[in-house]
């Protein structure tokens, strides 16, 4: 047996976690031990795909591990982190950290008295099409944020702001560098209980503006960023995997071919128009976010997204939800 090697598990095996089984069973220099589900059947079934054990209840599987994924539903984020902090496992939660601030700051503050690393499951960050902007020095003044998805029942037990927008006011506080000034926001419900559609703007202190639109009410699925800055235009397709660039210069960029250079004449001052369609590298980024958390584990790497950006992702979505429910009432 493998008995030297950081042993892992999964909490929560339905459609995401059964991916967080895969991924772990197929990296390198760890030991997957198994599973647990309150649905016995589900937990069953997986098992045996994956070869693994189902565990009889969480505390057996944690006495097991020395970390976890928790892919359960967001309500019971805090109350299973807790518990596997107290017994100083590592947590990879699927975002959003938690249901409430007072959870987020409670899992934060037992983790550092624990010395344990929590790591935020917002897997955009490593989108590919994102990835490939990361040879441009990028300091928006704009960002216009898309994400539409056609109606599904998974999801749907939050608003769209925790289920869908999270992912992108996380994108844009990375993006953006800084601290939120303002926030306001509009929703309403259509197919469900909860805000379907929603439409928030974030004021940045270093005078950043994102406008944010999401829905859970779309024929087609849409993921895309638009990013405004001096001397650059930025299109990112999350979903397709597209991006493209539109940058000023003065100098031509002939030895990268990939470049298009379209001259043109300002006042008098000659500048270039550099057209970049940058290589998106295919990739698995849940599988990416994965091995990041095993090597921040062993002291390798910092988490991609730690708790205090889970945190602070998770108290702008309040804050937009917030605003929304006033407008509603």
């Amino acid at each position: 047996m493998k008995t030297n090697l950081l042993k892992f598990g999964v909490i929560g095996v339905g459609h995401l976690g059964q991916h967080h089984v895969k991924h772990y069973c197929n990296i390198n220099d760890i030991e997957f031990v198994g599973i647990y589900d309150p649905d016995s059947q589900r937990a069953y079934e997986i098992s045996q795909q994956f070869k693994t054990k189902a565990f009889s209840s969480l505390e057996k599987l944690l006495l097991s591990v020395d970390a976890v994924s928790i892919v359960s539903p967001t309500i019971y984020h805090s109350k299973i982190a807790e518990s596997c902090i107290l017994l100083k496992k590592h947590v990879f939660i699927e975002k959003p950290i938690a249901s409430t601030i007072e959870e987020a700051d409670r899992l934060i503050q037992l983790s550092e008295k624990k010395n344990i690393i929590i790591q935020v499951g917002h897997i955009e960050r490593l989108n590919p099409a994102l990835k490939a902007l990361d040879k441009y020095l990028l300091q928006p003044k704009y960002l216009e944020i898309q994400r539409l998805s056609p109606y599904n029942t998974r999801g749907t037990d939050v608003p769209v702001v925790l289920d869908k927008m999270i992912h992108d006011i996380d994108i844009a506080l990375f993006l953006a560098g800084s601290e939120v000034n303002t926030v306001s926001a509009s929703g309403l419900s259509i197919l469900t209980d909860s805000i379907d559609i929603a439409n928030a703007r974030i004021e940045f202190k270093n005078g950043c503006v994102a406008n944010i639109t999401s829905s859970r009410v779309a024929k087609d699925e849409i993921r895309k960023i638009k990013i405004f800055q001096k001397n650059l235009y930025s299109t990112i397709d999350l979903y397709k995997g597209l991006t493209e660039v539109y940058s000023i210069n003065n100098e031509s960029s002939e030895k990268d071919k990939t470049i298009m250079n379209v001259p043109f004449n300002y006042k008098g001052e000659k500048k270039l128009i550099q057209y970049d369609k940058p290589t998106v590298l295919k990739s698995d980024a849940l599988k990416l976010e994965l091995i990041n958390f095993v090597r921040s584990i062993k002291g390798h790497e910092k988490p991609i997204v730690d708790g205090y950006a889970g945190r602070e992702a998770l108290k702008i979505a309040i804050e937009i939800q917030n605003e929304i429910i006033k407008e509603v009432n």
